[in-house]
This record gives structure tokens, sequence and C-alpha cells, in this order.
């Protein structure tokens, strides 16, 4: 059975040896033209005259495109049609594409796209939280509220009561491959589009209403990513478009690639929030009653914004029951990139919050953190159940108590806990951290008609298996795991079956590979289209052998069928000349779902993703520096599909959810400039930044849900991991005074430093 296999990544070899084939190293034919967006230089105001003269006559130039020059749709958003690919008047942030420059050559495009006379006239631009509020700049009329229960008499009737504030900054999503695009004229008007993006139904719709021509005109592929991490759910529509405007244009074919300061400075980023809560509790640290505000900074256009927040108001409880909660989610626009989708979805950012309020209430009681998250576990006795989240959904797989216990054990966590304060009372100035820290992940689209999935399966005459689904490939693993699938349904080694590049032309109307769906929904469609074919070859067996369907088996390449053995290629071959169809399609959709956003009621997730993770670190009080010492690990796959490639995201997703909380700063100045747009500026972790002890493991038990295998969901959950690293910096920094540290996200050099002062440390005398 292939299944469960730790089988390496399909594409490994390539990968490894610069093999692998990406958007820009498709040979393109000869002819091809190569296109550049000219950006606003200001971040909120008005387009007065946009002469372009200069740049038609640059060298190499072909053609130049503004937004008079768009015959159809002037939009890329995937939301409320509020993102013009070119502005017209508005210039609603600083880099927003005024005009197309085409090329002969990409560079040829990126000179001239500088040298246009733009004539604007600049406004005050809106840039902060404050801001915001004050102009009453919104997405929505007024914040959405969710919760239940008395909240205001809960935290007055409680024996102690906290107030605080957190800064939680955005993520750049840093993706290898930055994003490209190219469009191919076909006969008729038709459009071939390659696309580096992780919904290729999106780029096909918004590439059919900017040329004028129904979906089925418009063929996007897209084979892999290198790396997408959501940063390619939507913001790769505008260069599909842009390539698809111009070939339609000029007939020829068009190619589009960012330069990495160009694609940090056009696209969106993480969503920042601010995060603002009171709450009262016990003296063991029993939540009674608690109030979240989160405002969230959303950029120029809606985008995916509206859901993020949402999500983020969903998982402000994480693992913990809340008997009386209100959480009000502000959605500002403001004047800088359109925030996106970025791994976890919002889930990370309200799962922060609750978990700075944990160790906030374990300081003011002075109680070992993890004891008090504990008790606010959902489950547990009682007279009132404690297993209903703030949204009205049942929590009843709760595998939390079970899976700390064993992490903390195999960690070490009580005696390097101990070790750790012993460390700091001889130490005065590198200082020692510790943090034990829960996730809880729901699992699905929140938008619920989106769980869905489609899958086509063709298996030829001589066995082999030709695969197709509408799942992307940025690197995840997901083509060797859904493989997997259809191996294990045929009994067929791994190698007889083919992926092929996702097509809307095979596999329409799919979702995006986002929400951590990807094996779930594009596992199960196959395992469905499999089913269907092997149902057929069974009856055609059984028929011969004078045998009920159920006795014929599919094990080891073979067909038993009674004491008869066959070869799956024989038995294929012979359903051929029966004339029995080899090619299916299947379908699924995600069962049990009912979500009301407006209400905030429902039953949005099939079920939740769990993990655990002990973090320590150290600090030195003089300058702010620190180090990630050692992580430990325990996460709950289900009954994973492959092994090694869940370990493998679960160790980037910690690494990358530590990044954002450490060394990951966005900046932007009083003009709305982000000045953090290159490596050089911008810190994403690297290999001398992850722990020197690493280790990783996965909790043994299959989902209880009806998943595919029984397995979960392994994408985004391992982000908020890296929570566990902010904690114990958080730890680190409280034990350097009495008075709470306040430490704030991203937890740099230079936050810790304040925050070590905050506290009354500040090294040795």
């Amino acid at each position: 059975m292939s299944v469960a296999k730790p089988l390496p990544h399909d594409s490994a070899p390539l990968h490894v040896t610069g093999a692998a084939r990406y958007v820009d190293d498709i040979p393109m034919p000869a002819g091809t033209l190569h296109l550049a967006f000219g950006l606003s230089d200001i971040a909120a105001g008005r387009l007065l005259s946009l002469d372009t003269g200069p740049v038609r006559a640059a060298p190499g130039v072909v053609a130049v495109i503004t937004a008079a020059d768009l015959l159809f749709e002037n939009d890329v958003s995937p939301s409320s049609h509020d993102e013009p690919l070119l502005a017209e008047e508005a210039i609603s942030y600083l880099g927003q594409p005024l005009f197309i420059v085409v090329a002969t050559s990409h560079l040829s495009a990126r000179r001239a796209a500088r040298i246009a006379q733009v004539e604007t006239e600049a406004e005050d631009p809106i840039l902060t939280v404050e801001e915001a509020l004050a102009r009453n700049s919104r997405f929505e009329e007024g914040p959405r509220v969710y919760g239940r229960g008395d909240v205001a008499a809960a935290i007055e009737g409680a024996a102690h009561r906290l107030t605080g504030r957190l800064e939680i900054g955005g993520q750049e999503h840093f993706y290898l491959e930055g994003q490209a695009a190219a469009a191919l004229p076909q006969d008729n008007g038709d459009m071939v589009v390659m696309s580096s993006t992780q919904h290729p139904t999106e780029i096909q719709h918004k590439v059919a209403e900017a040329i004028g021509v129904p979906m089925h005109g418009v063929r996007v592929e897209t084979r892999r990513m290198g790396g997408g991490f959501g940063g390619k759910e939507s913001q790769g529509n505008a260069l599909a478009v842009a390539c698809a405007v111009a070939a339609r244009a000029t007939g020829r074919p068009c190619k589009m690639r960012y330069d990495r300061d160009d694609d940090m400075v056009i696209t969106g980023k993480r969503h920042d929030f601010r995060i603002e809560y009171e709450v009262g509790f016990d003296d063991n640290g029993v939540i009674a009653g608690i109030d979240f505000t989160h405002y969230t900074r959303c950029g120029w256009a809606q985008d995916l914004s509206l859901p993020v927040a949402d999500r983020a108001m969903l998982h402000a409880d994480n693992a913990y029951f809340l008997p009386a909660v209100r959480i009000t989610s502000h959605r500002l626009k403001t004047n800088t990139q359109s925030a996106t989708a970025f791994r976890g979805f919002g889930g990370p950012q309200g799962m922060l919050g609750i978990e700075r309020v944990m160790d906030h209430i374990a300081t003011r009681l002075v109680k070992d953190p993890v004891a008090v998250r504990r008790c606010n576990f959902y489950g547990g006795g009682g007279t009132e159940p404690r297993n209903l989240t703030p949204y009205g959904q049942q929590v009843t797989d709760f595998i939390l108590p079970d899976l700390m216990s064993r992490l903390e054990e195999t960690a070490g966590y009580t005696s390097r806990r101990a070790a750790v304060a012993s460390w700091n009372a001889e130490n005065a100035i590198l200082k020692k951290g510790i943090a034990l820290t829960p996730v809880k992940f729901g699992i699905s689209f929140t938008l619920t008609h989106l769980n869905q999935a489609g899958a086509l399966v063709h298996v030829y005459q001589d066995g082999s298996i030709h695969l197709n689904h509408g799942g992307t490939e940025m690197g995840q693993g997901l083509f060797q795991k859904v493989a997997q699938v259809a191996a294990t349904r045929f009994g067929v080694d791994i190698s007889a079956v083919r992926i092929t590049a996702t097509d809307t032309g095979k596999v329409p109307n799919t979702s995006a590979t986002a929400a951590s769906s990807g094996s779930d929904l594009n596992g199960m469609a196959v395992q469905n289209a499999c089913d269907t074919i092997r149902t057929r070859l069974a009856d055609l067996m059984a028929g011969r052998h004078q045998t009920l369907p159920s006795e014929v088996i599919f094990k080891d390449g073979k067909v038993h069928v009674g004491s008869a053995t066959y070869s799956f290629a024989e038995v294929v071959a012979e359903a051929y000349v029966a004339r029995i169809s080899l090619s299916a399609t299947g379908f699924y959709k995600t069962p049990d779902l009912a979500w009301d956003r407006i209400k905030g009621e429902g039953r949005p997730f099939f079920y939740f993703a769990y993990g655990a993770a002990v973090t320590e670190v150290v600090i030195d009080t003089l300058t702010g520096e620190n180090r990630i010492l050692r992580a430990d690990i325990l996460h709950d796959a289900g009954a994973s599909l492959n092994p090694e490639i869940d370990i493998g995201q679960i160790e980037g997703g910690y690494v990358q959810g530590a990044g954002w909380l450490t060394t990951e700063e966005l900046v932007w100045d009083d003009k709305g400039r982000l000045r953090t747009h290159a490596p050089s500026t911008y810190k994403i972790p690297g290999c001398c930044d992850r722990p020197d002890i690493f280790n990783v493991a996965l909790w043994d038990a299959p989902n209880n849900e009806a998943t595919v295998y029984r397995s979960k969901a392994v994408g985004e959950p391992p982000l908020m991991l890296g929570i566990s690293a902010w904690s114990a910096l958080c730890d680190a920094v409280q034990s350097c005074g009495e008075t709470y540290a306040d430490l704030q996200a991203p937890a740099t050099a230079e936050e810790i430093l304040a925050a070590v002062g905050r506290a009354g440390g500040g090294g040795a005398d």
C-alpha cells in the first residue's frame, strides 16, 4: 500500500538538480514579448496626466498599455471588483500599477517603465490604525462582533482582571520563485495562460473578463510553484491578466515576472493586527470572561480581508473554553499594499492574541504558563459542558491534554524549566526562556461552497495511470500524496501513476489550493474517480470467474480473483478489449458544514488539527540579540499519507512562524513607501536561525472524521507552532524584572531590548 509510506517528493531530484521547470523556465516561441508595470510613487491622490511618449521611444519597447486602452474589464480583484489592473484616476497605494510596458526583453521593459512622465496630485494617505479609525476608513460599515454570554458581568465578577494590547506585524511571503505568468494567443481569440498560481480557475475567470471571452476560451496551466504560502492565491491575477491583454493586443506571446523589489512593493502581505483585550479570571487562572478587539489593516483593496479577519475571530479561542466572550473586529482600509492570504489566513493572529493572554495571566499569578493553559482547555468536568466554541461548534476530538502530556515528557519540559530558572538566577546578561504552546486549528474553507474538488483519471492499455486534479503543487508534496492515494486504490506501485500539470481544461471550477485543504479535497476526489474505474474492472473479473466483485482484490500490482492472479496491466488490457471505459471523473464535497458569517454561528470546520511545541531560547539583555536553542514538536497529522513530507511541512511551518514573530519586520515610512523591500532590509530566517536541536514527531492516531485514509491537513497548522518561540522570548524577557515586559511582535532585537527595559532589566550592574 503506497499510502502512509515515507516516499520522497515526486520532484525532489528535479528540485535539487535545478531541472524542475517553472513558468520562467518554459521555452517560449520566437517573438515573445516581455512586460513590466510602471508604478505610482505616491500612496494616495489623483493621476492628473500620464505621458508615455518617452516610454514608447525607449529601446525595445513595442507597446504601452494604459487603463484607457483596456477594452473590457479593468479588474483583478478576487472579491468585490475594487482592484483595477491599472489605475484610472484614483491612486490608492505607493507601488500601484499605472501602465504596462510591452518590450522585446525583460530588462528593456523594466528600464522603460521608469521613464514615463507622470503628474499626480498627492493627498494625505491613511497608513495607521489611528488614521483609519479617525477617518472611518473601513471595508464594512462597522465592526463585526462574535461571542456569547454577559462578558462585562463575567469580567467584573472575576477575582482578577487584566487589560493589554498587542501589536502584531505583517509578513512578506518571500516565495523563492517570484510572481510569473505567460500568455499564448490561440485561434478564435482564445488564450492559453501559464501561471504561478494557487488558483488556476480564478486566473481563468479574470483573464476571460479582461479579454472579453467566455471562460471556455481561456485555458490555464500550472505545473508547479516555487512556493506560494497564500501569496499566489490572488496576487498572480495582475500578471496573468496583463499578459493576456498584451497578447490579445499584439498577437504575440507575452511573459511577465516581477523583480524581487517590485514583487515586494506591489503585492500584498500577511495582515498586521492590533489586539486589545480585557480578561477576568480566578486564582487558578481560569478565564471567566474575555473581551477582544481586533484592528486589522487591510490595505487599499478588499482582496480576501473579510474572510481573513473572520478566521482570526474564529481562532481567538485557540485551545481554550471561553464561557463569556466577545470578539470585535474592525476591517480598516489603508493606503498600503492590499493585505492578502498568508499561511494560516488570519488564524495565527487570532491565536497569538489568546496565547498572549495566557502568558499575561501566568505572570500575574506567578504560575507555570502550562498550568494556566491546561486549566482553560476544552473538555474537563463541571456542571457546564466545556466543549462549545464561541461560534457554536462542538469540539468532539480534543486530544491536546494527552498530546501535551506526551510532549512534556519527551521534551523534558519540567526539568528544563527548572534549569532555565537556575540559569537565569546565575546570569545577569544572557537570559533563557522556555515555553510550551498548543495549536487547535480548524480545517475547511469558511466560504462553504469552496469545499469541493474534482479529478480526472485515465488508465491506459499498458496499466499506467494518468492523474489530474484541481490542486496545485507549490512544494508541499500534494501531487505525491494524491498519487499515493491513486496507487493504493489500484494496488499498484507509485511509479505507475503520473500526475500532470493542473489544467482548467481537464478539471474545471476548482477552488484555490489553500485552507490546508489540498490533500483532503483532491485526495477524496481522486479516490472517487479511481474507485469508479476499479469497480468496472472488478465487475469484469467477477463475471469472468463467476464470483462477487468484492472478492476481486487489487494488491501489489496484481489482481486476485479466487485462486487466479493477473497483473494489473493484463486486467486493464482485457477491459479495453471488452470496451469498458478506463477513464473517470471524481468529485468530492466536504460534508456537515454550515456557517453563517454574519451571525457568527454554525460549523465552519470539518475537524480540527492539533499540535504543540516546546521552544527554548536565549537573549542578550545588552543588545536584544537572541537565538532559538531547541524546539520539540508533536503534531497531529491523523493517519499521515506520507510521514516524511508531513514532517518536512511541520519543520518549515515552525521556522516560518518563528520568523514572522521574531526577525521579519515590515516598515513603511510616513509617505507610504515600503522600506523593507529586499533581502537586505527584510530578514527571513536562514539556516543559522533554525534550532540546533530540532525534534519533530507525529501524533499516532487517525482522524475521527472520514477524511482520505483518515489523514489530517498539515499545511497551515504547523506555522502556529512558531508561537512557542515568541512565547519563550517573552519568558526570557520577563526574567529580567518584576514589571510585565509586554513584548510585542515581531520580537526583533530592538523590540526585545526595549521590553527588557520595560521589565526593569538591562544586563549587568
